[in-house]
């Protein structure tokens, strides 16, 4: 039912958008929103994440409703996951069962790079893991700028932990996520799901195992969401993906997103070396020698001769 009419403009940050609905958090209320069209005439989308401007047109319904009437200024905003406003982004991938992708884990660091948001990383599943390969891991990740935790679901219980229990499991990733809007993503199969239930138990969100045919995890996120994971904290639910397409980036500005060979490419014999077939290259010469991971060179390598060969796009 509808009470008829505008009860008055608020503003608001959208926490979800699903089926051309939005509901938008004002604070002690949650409104259900449509996007005026003059949105589509300008070529604009709202996401979630973005604060808003709504006018009340219901204040009887359950959820009381609105239209989306303004959009305000956004400090960033993402393509994969569709989100705007967050303060740093959450990879999370398995250690193990599905096997990590380490190629897709540096797109996407480039990815989050190009938006200017710090990366933390968290390795899931660390009971599956030896110590040496957690520390391997730790080492390759935190030697390009990304701060690297290790957790375990199985050990943090599906419940979060028992009052009294001790220390948390989970207490250092919930530190590093205070007061903050972070996205979370990775592949499916990594523990999204279990972990926003970890996090923020009121999601009750729908876990699922490994596909046995192909060893990977069933998506089941079908919408971005915002959840409140404590006081100003919040955590971006978003769809799994397996694959990620790099975007506005040339193969000779890729060397710009691995931050660990900046102290040894000024010793390259030529300027401009992009740390691939040509000689004297100190980059190489520090692959060699376990100065720099060679999973992370492999992956450059690859990165690098996919851009370079693809094919121009003509508009």
């Amino acid at each position: 039912m509808s009470t008829g009419g505008s009860q008055g403009r608020v503003r608001g940050k959208i926490i979800k958008s699903l089926a051309g609905f939005y509901e938008v958090h004002t604070g002690p209320e949650i409104y259900r929103c449509r996007a005026r069209g003059v949105f589509r005439a300008l070529h604009a989308k709202p996401l979630v994440g973005d604060d808003v401007e709504i006018e009340i047109t219901d204040v009887v319904s359950m959820p009381k409703e609105g239209n989306v009437t303004a959009l305000l200024p956004r400090k960033n905003d993402l393509i994969r996951p569709n989100v705007a406003n967050v303060d740093q982004a959450l990879l999370l991938f398995a250690i193990t069962r599905p096997q990590p992708s380490f190629q897709t884990l540096d797109r996407l660091l480039i990815t989050i790079r190009q938006k200017d948001l710090p990366a933390v990383i968290c390795f899931s599943k660390k009971d599956l893991a030896t110590q040496k390969q957690q520390e391997e891991l730790r080492r390759t990740y935190e030697n390009c700028g990304c701060t690297v935790l290790f957790i375990s679901a199985l050990e943090a219980g599906e419940n979060g932990p028992e009052q009294g229990s001790g220390e948390d499991p989970l207490g250092g990733l919930r530190a590093v996520l205070r007061g903050k809007t972070t996205v979370l993503t990775g592949p499916s199969g990594a523990g999204k799901s279990t972990l926003i239930n970890l996090l923020c138990p009121q999601a009750n969100m729908e876990t699922g195992g490994l596909s046995e045919k192909i060893g990977r995890g069933r998506n089941t996120t079908r919408h971005v969401e915002l959840l409140a994971a404590d006081e100003n904290t919040y955590v971006v639910d978003t769809p799994g993906f397996t694959s990620l397409e790099l975007r506005d980036i040339e193969a000779e500005d890729v060397r710009e997103y691995y931050p660990e060979f900046a102290p040894f490419s000024g010793s390259c014999r030529f300027a401009g070396c992009n740390h691939m077939a040509e000689p004297g290259c100190a980059v190489k010469e520090a692959v060699r020698n376990g100065s720099i991971s060679r999973i992370r060179y492999q992956n450059y390598t690859q990165i690098f001769t996919l851009l370079r060969d693809r094919k121009p796009v003509y508009h």
